[in-house]
């Protein structure tokens, strides 16, 4: 018996820490990494998405119930009248007639009140574990946008550098052809490709107002406001040791710390439902007073006093499915714990595999392939002007170039997104060691 109440107390002990490790106060800093400008824009979203406010509110509410759980129930007070004859309804007429004034309590079976208390303790403790996960999920959630943002923007930016670039090689195509150097099929080729790029900006712009509009709905706006995009990124060198990243998920992961708490609060079920099989005591003292007789003779008063218990006659169906049912919600509790324990490992695996490649991509494409197709485009640029090459070839290397230069960005901003897809199953950020200013 002291070795169960001893583990009660520490289990209750364990879900207050977890409280007390992570207050149900909103917090506003942001769980992850994130530049300035981002940071600034989590910071928001922690401190006004009303997602986060209702979930603290209810770890709140659970934690202020815990007393109330761990309480006995209130005294009942009540009043009657007892042997009372109804030919006459005369209090005289019968000495063990009396109006009686009685009080009772409803004491638990040993150990069901600090189960409770327990029980209403890891509720909360399971609750605060939702809310903190759901930190780093709308964290996340802005980041990934955030970066997108970035790329589209980026893609708006150099979808106008390339719709300049052609509009100049139209004039210069219009020039040849008036003057009889040119092709017709060179001036229309180049309008074909200026309308192409002008369709696509208003895709891209279109992409840009939705992607704002959903970082605005993350961060609970009441209106539409514009997200500046992210501008300047440094190329991140990120040096992943996978083992040591898969250690710190299982330590971290906030879904990790859901499932371990549902474990915890199965089990106390458990318990509870053992603990139903022992009866509760009912107490109840009385006092009652009697009037004189007919023939005025003083009566003296009763006092009385009596327990209840209930009897679990009906064990097979009720005592016996209700510990079977915690018994195997705590089997499922377990289960789906030791599933995201097993895949865990696997999900960071990938997520670092990811981004190591999509690094090597970025500086492929940052440090050869553009350079390469810049002095490709310069050269055919150079040879077009004396009719060297065709109209095609100089197009054409004009927009290998500004496509190669997105698609590095893309791959830097890649990075950077599953980054935060990482930080998130982490449980918090990771180094970086910033390189160069891009």
């Amino acid at each position: 018996m002291k070795i169960r109440a001893v583990s009660t107390a520490v289990s209750l002990i364990g879900a207050c820490l977890l409280m007390i490790e992570y207050p149900a106060q909103a917090q506003t800093t942001s769980p992850i990494w994130a530049p300035p400008a981002l940071e600034r824009i989590i910071e928001e979203g922690m401190s006004e998405n009303k997602d986060l406010q209702s979930l603290a509110a209810k770890v709140e509410s659970l934690r202020d119930e815990i007393s109330f759980a761990g309480s006995l129930d209130d005294p009942r007070l009540g009043i009657g009248v007892i042997n009372l004859p109804t030919n006459s309804f005369s209090f005289q007429q019968e000495p063990m007639t009396q109006k009686q004034l009685f009080a009772a309590q409803k004491i638990p079976w040993f150990g069901k009140l600090s189960l409770k208390a327990q029980k209403q303790a890891l509720m909360a403790a399971r609750q605060q574990a939702i809310l903190e996960a759901k930190r780093f999920e709308l964290a996340r959630k802005i980041a990934v946008t955030f970066y997108e943002l970035g790329f589209i923007s980026t893609s708006l930016e150099i979808n106008g550098r390339l719709t300049d670039m052609v509009s100049q090689v139209l004039k210069v195509a219009e020039t040849r052809y008036t003057s009889g150097k040119g092709l017709q099929q060179d001036v229309l080729q180049a309008q074909v490709e200026l309308s192409k790029l002008l369709d696509e900006k208003i895709t891209l712009e279109k992409k840009l107002h939705v992607l704002q509009d959903s970082i605005n709905e993350l961060l609970n706006r009441e209106g539409f406001l514009p997200i500046p995009p992210p501008k300047d990124l440094p190329a991140p060198e990120m040096k992943l040791e996978l083992k040591a990243l898969q250690n710190e998920s299982l330590g971290r992961n906030p879904m990790l710390a859901v499932k371990k708490a549902e474990i915890d609060l199965a089990e106390v079920g458990v318990k509870l439902a053992r603990k139903d099989y022992w009866p509760d005591v009912d107490f109840m003292l009385a006092y009652g007073q009697r009037e004189e007789d007919s023939t005025g003779r003083s009566l003296p008063d009763f006092f009385s006093a009596s327990m209840v218990l209930n009897i679990p006659l009906w064990q097979k169906n009720r005592q016996d499915k209700n510990l079977a049912a915690k018994q195997k919600e705590k089997q499922s509790a377990r289960k789906s714990f030791e599933h995201l324990l097993s895949i865990l490992p696997h999900q960071v695996d990938a997520m670092v595999t990811d981004i190591l490649q999509t690094q090597e991509n970025y500086r492929l494409f940052s440090s050869a392939l553009v350079l390469q197709a810049e002095q490709w485009a310069k050269s055919s640029l150079a040879a077009y002007v004396v009719d060297q090459v065709e109209f095609n070839t100089m197009i054409n290397a004009q927009i290998r170039l500004l496509n190669f230069e997105l698609m590095a960005k893309k791959y830097l901003f890649e990075v950077y997104k599953k980054r935060a897809e990482l930080e998130e199953l982490l449980g918090g950020p990771v180094g970086i060691k910033k390189v160069k200013q891009d």
